[in-house]
């Protein structure tokens, strides 16, 4: 986590970005990122995941017991802006728990069990929505454009590094070639995914896809095993298909609406926190998000691909 942040602050911190990473970080950030099996960048697991501590160790994973350990400028708009993110991780825990649980029920074909499941799953929703209701309280869209997210850019499809990414002294793999390595987003977390592979969530073969497959090699790779597990083993669309329980029905079809609704949140707070921002900061294109992509475009429609698979 810390050598990420240096790698990013060498990068970003000046108007200038260089077009080189020297060998004194480029060597040992790749390797930490090999022994992680992760890209040689700032991820989003250290940005948020792993940069948090709680004030009282004995008390609870929430907005008022959690403080970051690590951040660029300083300053609450950046703190909350991480912190948010933190407690919604946490209020997923359910989810993913669930998940799993959800796998062993429907392999034995407990529907009773699968609808209570799924009921807690839609009420942990709502309290993650409860945390993502709070960003604008201590983090202001414009302070949050032009303080905290020049720093969190990768270097793939930058104008600011000529779109062809950055060059990796010292690292002989690489050849001298310039890498287009992707910056951290919260298209990084494993929640969202990890719902789709429950529920069968499909996407369309075109570029958003093939970015969010590219996306996956950024996570963890315990987190990416859970996934994978989840997506070869769920039957619970199956099992819901063939099911005449209507209640049932209404608690899987109601956990796919939340998580529709989650991509709509987060693409409220992306065109107020983004796309209607404007500053010439290098790398900090308002059109283009932290990964690389033309984001207002691939989040409407991941949302109503998601949006469109209930049953």
């Amino acid at each position: 986590m810390h050598y990420s942040f240096l790698v990013q602050a060498y990068v970003w911190g000046e108007a200038t970005p260089p077009p080189h990473l020297p060998a004194n970080l480029a060597r040992p950030m790749c390797a930490l990122a090999d022994r992680l099996g992760q890209a040689p960048l700032l991820p989003y697991s250290a940005y948020v995941l792993d940069n948090w501590y709680r004030i009282d160790k004995s008390g609870p994973i929430d907005l008022d017991n959690i403080a970051m350990f690590q951040n660029f400028a300083g300053g609450e708009d950046e703190n909350w802006f991480v912190l948010v993110h933190v407690a919604i991780e946490a209020e997923a825990g359910v989810l993913l728990d669930n998940a799993a649980r959800l796998v062993d029920v429907c392999e034995n074909g407990n529907e009773a069990e699968a609808e209570r499941l799924l009921r807690e799953m839609f009420e942990a929703w709502e309290r993650i929505y409860g945390h993502f209701a709070r960003m604008l309280e201590r983090c202001d869209p414009y302070v949050y454009f032009h303080r905290v997210r020049p720093y969190i850019h990768g270097w793939a499809n930058n104008p600011a590094l000529d779109g062809g990414g950055l060059i990796y002294d010292g690292m002989d793999r690489y050849e001298g070639k310039p890498q287009a390595f992707r910056g951290q987003t919260g298209s990084q977390s494993s929640i969202v995914p990890a719902m789709d592979a429950l529920f069968g969530v499909g996407h369309s073969d075109d570029p958003l896809k093939s970015f969010l497959d590219e996306l996956h090699r950024y996570r963890p790779v315990p987190h990416r095993r859970f996934i994978e597990d989840l997506a070869e083993r769920s039957t619970l669309r199956a099992l819901v298909t063939a099911s005449d329980n209507q209640g049932l029905k209404d608690a899987f079809n109601a956990c796919l609406e939340q998580s529709a609704r989650f991509r709509t949140r987060h693409l409220e707070y992306a065109a107020s926190y983004i796309n209607k921002q404007a500053g010439s900061i290098a790398g900090n294109d308002p059109d283009v998000g932290t990964g690389g992509t033309p984001f207002m475009k691939y989040l409407k429609k991941h949302r109503d691909e998601n949006a469109a698979q209930v049953l």
